[in-house]
């Protein structure tokens, strides 16, 4: 089986295009070819409800917090992200479980004369498969999230029950456009008539793309940030958060198994979406809502988010990449308690990535690596970047030979870090 399975995730591999690995030539400029595809399947997009989820950063850890609580609530629900970080099949999971094998292999076979005919990429035939399985299984609701955008961006055929927009930051410049507006309505692109839209955290000069596009769309717009307050509290590393509504406290410290002090921007969009779904509705107690955000990594495999790999030294790995996520990881950072720092760092090609080697700590030790991908900047070329960043360090090409490298010079009162880049945390053995 195993080996069949490996046949087919090359093949999908070999003959489709494939964004995580070349980039913006894996995109086509419309819906169409998804479209076809679900054609010829027998529209399985049309058969399941959802929520749709887009945002620059934020959207993975939203998904996977909203599936969480609907698993909780007893209801069977579908989660489609990406890009995966181990194995192919931890984008497609029905109650935290992953697709299997063999429904991979038999979806490859059913589809290949659409493929020779279509010439999809690998991202608009994982979209579809997610949709096929949704239906084969049977779930009451899916979280499904958007891979780049939202307006072209393949889930952009589904109608859902309710769209989320998590926020607007830099990435993409090249696909997405150059100013934060123009990034804001690609991601607006998922509004639909009459389907209301919750917008995680407002932000001034931004919020008019989407006030415009709902008021066309006739739908509802709600911005969760002006609605629930969340205070952070850290106490020996740990972070806990306390939501409250109308001065009324609605979570009392909670502790996520998600610890990263940026999930504080998240939680207002999920408990937002929770409540409208409600209203809708569908049944989630307080007590499941709780418990499906306190699970959520245990019920969904969620990974790379503040992960913690070990304590002495304290090692962590972040997949936060783009300006607005490595702000929020260097303020983790710095409110750790370690004497010195180690950063093991790998980033991609096709972005502009000065401003964000400008952010991080001068201080640090720094370890150059490169994911093995062909978008992955080769690790001479990023360590001169970082040279000229005023960031020190040496180049240790691979991922796990950089950590290797750390843990080796870090005594248990120091502090690693690994990421900039999904890729690299992908490559981390034993994650």
């Amino acid at each position: 089986m195993s080996q069949t399975y490996a046949e087919t995730l090359q093949y999908l591999y070999s003959n489709l295009p494939m964004f995580q690995r070349i980039g913006a030539a894996a995109l086509k400029n419309d819906l169409s070819n998804t479209q076809k595809l679900c054609e010829a399947l027998g529209n399985p997009q049309n058969k399941f409800k959802s929520i749709h989820i887009a945002g620059t950063n934020g959207k993975g850890s939203t998904s996977h917090m909203l599936a969480s609580v609907f698993q909780s609530a007893g209801y069977k629900t579908g989660l489609y992200t990406s890009p995966h970080l181990k194995e192919f099949t931890e984008r497609i999971r029905v109650n935290g479980a992953e697709i299997e094998k063999s429904f991979v292999v038999d979806f490859a076979e059913r589809v290949k004369p659409l493929i020779a005919e279509i010439e999809p990429s690998f991202f608009e035939i994982t979209v579809v498969m997610a949709f096929d399985y949704f239906v084969f299984c049977g779930v009451d609701i899916a979280i499904v999230e958007v891979g780049l955008g939202g307006r072209l961006d393949s889930t952009n055929v589904i109608r859902p029950e309710l769209s989320v927009i998590t926020n607007i930051g830099w990435d993409h410049k090249d696909i997405l456009g150059d100013t934060l507006e123009k990034i804001a309505g690609e991601k607006a692109g998922i509004i639909k008539p009459n389907v209301p839209v919750v917008i995680s955290e407002r932000q001034p000069g931004i919020d008019k793309v989407f006030l415009d596009r709902t008021k066309k769309q006739k739908a509802t717009l709600f911005f969760a940030s002006e609605e629930y307050h969340v205070e952070q509290h850290v106490v020996e590393g740990r972070v806990t958060l306390e939501v409250l509504r109308d001065r009324e406290v609605l979570l009392n410290e909670i502790t996520l198994p998600l610890q990263g002090f940026y999930q504080r921007k998240n939680i207002a969009g999920v408990l937002k979406a929770v409540n409208l779904m409600r209203g809708m509705g569908w049944t989630i107690t307080g007590q499941q809502l709780r418990q499906g955000l306190e699970q959520v990594v245990q019920q969904t495999g969620l990974k790379g988010r503040w992960q913690i790999l070990s304590t002495q030294p304290l090692t962590v790995c972040d997949t936060g990449h783009n300006v607005d996520g490595m702000h929020e990881v260097v303020r983790q950072i710095e409110a750790q308690a370690y004497q010195k720092l180690f950063m093991v760092i790998g980033m991609v090609k096709d972005k502009d990535i000065r401003d964000v080697l400008a952010l991080l700590p001068k201080d640090a030790n720094y370890y150059f690596c490169q994911a093995k991908i062909p978008r992955a900047l080769d690790a001479e070329s990023l360590s001169a970047m970082a040279l000229a960043a005023g960031l020190h360090g040496k180049v240790v090409s691979d991922v796990n030979e950089a950590i290797g490298e750390a843990r080796k010079q870090a005594t248990k009162d120091d502090m690693i870090f690994i990421g900039g880049s999904t890729f690299v945390v992908a490559e981390i053995n034993d994650l």
